[in-house]
């Protein structure tokens, strides 16, 4: 894990630097949802070719030290992304996910438990999303 001053954004791709994986995504191609690993496995060419015949966003959940102002959805102080999503995404979890990164993550030192609740819904590979999450993710709609 980074330093405790480093935030993890838990919706990273592979190929960013100290990128881990520390979900799987489960569930059906119309309602994907991840589970948690028990411990964050960092990314390797052997890992990603587990994912074959697939991209590997669409089999795990990766995170990576936050880009920050590197990233569309900074605002400069804080994820938008993150945001919209602990506001704008309907969710039935109720119990925290048992999650390796959280200590780390900048979503749950932006929003708490919210995004938390909300968080195994994300998937970056995810075809079918639905309005909610496709607003969270479009940078270009400002969060409320």
């Amino acid at each position: 894990m980074p330093d405790e001053n480093v935030k993890l954004c838990p919706s990273a791709q592979p190929d960013m630097a100290g990128a881990v994986a520390f979900g799987v995504i489960g569930g059906s191609a119309e309602e994907p949802v991840a589970s948690y690993l028990k411990e964050t496995i960092p990314v390797t060419p052997e890992l990603l070719r587990l994912a074959r015949p697939v991209e590997p966003t669409e089999v795990f959940r990766f995170a990576a030290p936050c880009a920050e102002s590197g990233c569309q959805h900074y605002s400069g102080s804080h994820c938008q992304l993150a945001q919209k999503i602990s506001s704008g995404v309907q969710t039935s979890f109720q119990k925290l996910p048992a999650c390796k990164i959280r200590g780390h993550c900048r979503w749950w030192a932006e929003q708490g438990r919210s995004a938390c609740f909300r968080c195994p819904l994300v998937v970056t590979e995810h075809h079918s999303a639905g309005p909610e999450l496709r607003a969270a993710a479009d940078p270009e709609l400002a969060a409320e």
